[in-house]
C-alpha cells in the first residue's frame, strides 16, 4: 500500500464531501425520483472520474494542464452544458411539458420506473408519463458522466493531487494508479451512502408542487453555477 494512503484518503474524503454541480444533480434527481436516480447519478459521476484518473495516470491531463485554449474549451463546454440542464429544469418548473421529452432530455422531475416485465405487453394501458427503468437510468447516468467530464478542474486536480502522495522510493506509476482507484473507490462508497439517505427524504417531495420548487431551486443554481465557471478565469 502507499506509504502516504492515510493523509491521502483524508484530503480525498473532504474533497469527495464538497459540495458542487455534481452534487447539486445527485441531490436533485434522488428528491425528484429516489434513490436509485441518486445512485445512477453518482455512478456516472464515478465513471467519469474514473476517466480523469486514467488520463492523469497516463499523463494524458498535462495536455490540458498545458494547452489554455484546451482549458477553455472544455471549461465553456461544461458551462454550457449546465446552462442547459439549468434552463430544462427552470422550463420544467414553470410550465407543462411532455414528460418523455424531458427524461429523454434528462431534466424533468423523473417518473417513477417501473420494470419492463410489469409492464402491459407492447405498451398497451401504460399510464401517461410512465417509462421504463432503461430510459430513466440512462439519463440520471449520462448528467453525472457528462457534468464530471467537461470539468476542467477535475483532470487537473488528479493531475496535481496525486504525485503529492507518492514516496520517492515508491514506483511512481504503480502508486498513482493505486491511489486512484482508492479515490474512485471512496466516491462510490459516498455515493452509495448518499443515494440510500436520501430516499427516504424523497417520498417526502413527491407532489407536483414540491417537483416544481425543486426545479427551479437547482435550475437556478445551476445556472448561477455555469455563469461563474464560464467567467472564471483561474485554473
Amino acid at each position: 500500500m502507499p506509504e502516504l494512503l492515510f493523509p491521502f484518503l483524508g484530503v480525498v474524503a473532504l474533497l469527495t464531501v464538497t459540495p458542487g454541480p455534481d452534487m447539486l444533480l445527485v441531490v436533485r434527481n434522488g428528491l425528484s425520483a429516489g434513490s436509485r436516480a441518486a445512485w445512477l447519478t453518482g455512478l456516472g459521476c464515478c465513471l467519469g472520474i474514473s476517466i480523469h484518473a486514467t488520463a492523469a495516470v497516463l499523463g494524458l491531463s498535462a495536455i490540458l494542464s498545458a494547452s489554455a485554449t484546451a482549458y477553455t474549451v472544455v471549461k465553456l463546454a461544461g458551462a454550457a452544458y449546465l446552462a442547459y440542464l439549468g434552463i430544462r429544469m427552470l422550463i420544467s418548473a414553470i410550465m407543462s411539458v411532455d414528460p418523455a421529452a424531458d427524461v429523454e432530455a434528462g431534466t424533468a422531475p423523473l417518473p417513477t420506473a417501473v420494470p419492463a416485465q410489469a409492464l402491459p405487453a407492447a405498451g398497451v394501458g401504460m399510464p401517461e408519463g410512465v417509462r421504463t427503468e432503461p430510459g430513466t437510468d440512462a439519463a440520471v447516468f449520462r448528467q453525472g458522466l457528462i457534468t464530471n467530464l467537461l470539468n476542467p478542474k477535475i483532470a487537473l486536480l488528479f493531475l496535481t493531487l496525486l504525485p503529492q502522495f507518492v514516496a520517492h522510493d515508491e514506483p511512481r506509476l504503480r502508486t498513482t494508479a493505486t491511489l486512484a482507484v482508492i479515490f474512485l473507490a471512496v466516491a462510490v462508497v459516498w455515493w452509495r451512502t448518499f443515494s440510500l439517505a436520501i430516499g427516504p427524504i424523497s417520498r417526502v417531495l413527491r407532489g407536483g408542487t414540491a417537483r416544481r420548487a425543486l426545479d427551479g431551486l437547482a435550475g437556478s443554481a445551476l445556472l448561477a453555477i455555469s455563469a461563474a465557471v464560464a467567467l472564471d478565469g483561474d485554473r
